[in-house]
């Protein structure tokens, strides 16, 4: 059974998280889209670990300090809310921006919380010869086009999009803007700290994402000290809800392997 609970990790900034399950503690970060684009993935982990969904500051209504401007601030949040709650051995799941987040989380674990980690056709770092989309000028047609492979299917109109609905949308995206719109969308010095990052990663990336490519995935995984790379077929950037069986299964043999003595 799922809880919300808001908890304060600095005096101005509160954490509001969607809880479910119970076992070890996997952290669920969501991308742009937002908290229900990882819903489906957080309720399949759920059924055998303690789950933990945050609304990153600033969307879906969520108060964001005007200091956090920066994806390693959330990153040092997360890390300190961790902290804080006394949990380890720690599973982080992130999907697009919040694979990001991930990843600057575990460059940044000198106290070993994490011990495994699933990034999700994630955005954060720059690779030569495979630039990431400019997603902020593309139109609803564009988004659709570049981010499923079955685009006609995940179209949204946005003429049918109920007034508020597409108000919190542009709010997310504003947020989104100023989080990681400049330099856009990746922090230069990350890539060259992933070496460090020896706890097993598991990148999965679809096959028709044109946002980041699988050859940007497959550098990015390149780069972890210990990461292994899975393409998912006909699938785009959220291969989690296009493909989730399929997903899930690669998520569910990954988690088999952290548990093998």
């Amino acid at each position: 059974m799922s809880s919300t609970r808001t908890v304060p990790v600095y005096p101005d900034l509160s954490l509001t998280s969607a809880e479910s399950g119970t076992g070890r503690t996997v952290l669920v970060l969501h991308g742009g889209g937002g908290p229900a684009t990882v819903a489906g993935l957080a309720g399949h982990l759920s059924e055998n670990a303690h789950v933990i969904t945050p609304v990153h500051p600033g969307w879906s209504g969520t108060p964001r300090p005007a200091w956090l401007t920066g994806i390693d601030d959330l990153a040092l949040a997360y890390l300190h809310h961790l902290h804080d709650r006394g949990v380890r051995d720690v599973l982080v799941v992130g999907s697009s921006l919040g694979g990001w987040i991930a990843a600057e989380m575990a460059v940044r674990d000198t106290a070993g919380i994490i011990t495994g980690l699933v990034l999700i056709d994630a955005v954060g770092v720059r690779v030569e010869g495979e630039p990431m989309r400019d997603f902020f000028g593309l139109d609803a047609r564009g988004i659709a086009d570049h981010a499923w492979h079955d685009s006609a299917r995940y179209y949204v109109d946005p003429a049918t999009v109920p007034p508020e609905q597409f108000a919190a949308r542009r709010a997310d995206m504003e947020t989104m803007r100023i989080l990681a719109g400049e330099p856009y969308m990746h922090d230069p010095k990350l890539l060259r700290r992933l070496g460090r990052v020896r706890v097993p990663a598991l990148l999965l990336w679809g096959e028709s994402d044109r946002i980041v490519t699988p050859a940007y995935g497959a550098a990015y995984a390149a780069a972890f000290g210990d990461a292994r790379f899975q393409v998912v077929p006909e699938a785009g950037h959220l291969p989690h809800i296009e493909q989730s069986g399929a997903t899930l299964a690669l998520i569910d043999d990954h988690l088999r392997g952290l548990c093998r003595p």
